[in-house]
């Protein structure tokens, strides 16, 4: 692909700022990435270790943290980068390629996940005495590797249709991680299909997903409604509100960006934070401080580190 071009080299013009704050933002970033590492793997450790934790919602929430931790350090890093030094905005044509082909494969596979995670819900409060065998251990693997080869395709689609086109001009990259947006706007050539393409594919997946979940949660509340007890409802309600939370922060900023192919707005760059950034930190966040099973497995943990470090 880079012999269609002549640019051997981009350079990420970062979140929009004031060059007062690059400090202040590098510091934040820092402690935000460092959070999420740490939560994640926290997370991956506490499923991993306690045998209470080993059923197909905890199962697809280790997926999710893997992911996050992934997502998060192969757009966070580069941008911190870019706080530092005018040298670090710069980034390869091949690394460009990497970068654009890893958001999108643990982005989409992210989007597919909360999909799934949200049909596992359904079926444990819907169907509480069929779940175990309707959602048994070949029944989530199949579903969580089937999440990982979808997005793999898609990333492969969106990287071979972005980089298919020559650069041959302008190699300034208004974004702080290689995007297909943003990337379009430098190519020598018509884009017109790759816009097409992003909202077809991009686009319409996401709103898809979104819409699938939104009925599993319209189902969900019913089914809900129909316990007798409160304290019944309040469970069931505390369960599906942290990952409806997380959604909301993950797919508005997505359709936001992805649902407007051609759109030069710079604000895009800031709006891509939340998706990229912010929300995985949110998952350890909200599923640890809202959730009683893993707080309990956090201090079990804990008293066992405790007890054999005497």
């Amino acid at each position: 692909m880079s012999n269609l071009s002549l640019v051997t080299t981009f350079i990420l013009m970062g979140i929009p700022h004031a060059p007062a704050l690059d400090t202040t933002l590098f510091e934040i970033f820092l402690v935000i990435y460092a959070l999420t590492v740490v939560g994640n793997l926290l997370i991956l450790l506490v499923i991993r270790v306690d045998s209470n934790l080993h059923t197909p919602m905890y199962y697809f929430l280790a997926n999710l943290s893997f992911i996050d931790m992934w997502f998060s350090t192969v757009t966070v890093p580069k941008m911190l980068m870019t706080f530092v030094s005018p040298r670090g905005r710069a980034i390869s044509f091949h690394s460009c390629v990497a970068q654009l082909y890893s958001s999108h494969f643990l982005g989409s596979t992210e989007c597919f996940l909360y999909t799934v995670m949200s049909y596992d819900r359904y079926l444990a409060i819907s169907y509480p005495l069929r779940y175990s065998s309707m959602m048994n251990g070949r029944t989530c693997a199949l579903l969580a590797s089937s999440t990982w080869l979808s997005g793999s395709l898609h990333s492969a689609v969106q990287t071979i249709l972005t980089f298919r086109l020559p650069y041959c001009g302008p190699n300034q990259i208004r974004h702080y991680f290689c995007d297909a947006p943003p990337i379009l706007k430098l190519a020598c050539a018509d884009t017109s299909v790759n816009e097409i393409v992003i909202f077809i594919d991009i686009g319409v997946m996401a709103s898809g997903c979104f819409l699938l979940i939104a009925l599993s949660y319209v189902s969900i509340v019913c089914s809900i409604l129909k316990i007798r007890t409160s304290e019944g409802r309040r469970r069931a309600f505390q369960t599906c509100t942290s990952h409806c939370i997380v959604v909301l922060c993950f797919f508005g900023p997505g359709l936001f960006i992805y649902l407007r192919p051609g759109s030069k707005n710079t604000v895009d760059g800031v709006v891509a934070v939340f998706y990229t950034v912010l929300t995985p930190l949110l998952n350890p966040v909200v599923y640890t401080l809202r959730n009683k099973e893993v707080r309990r497995a956090l201090f079990k943990l804990r008293d066992k580190t405790l007890s054999q470090s005497k």
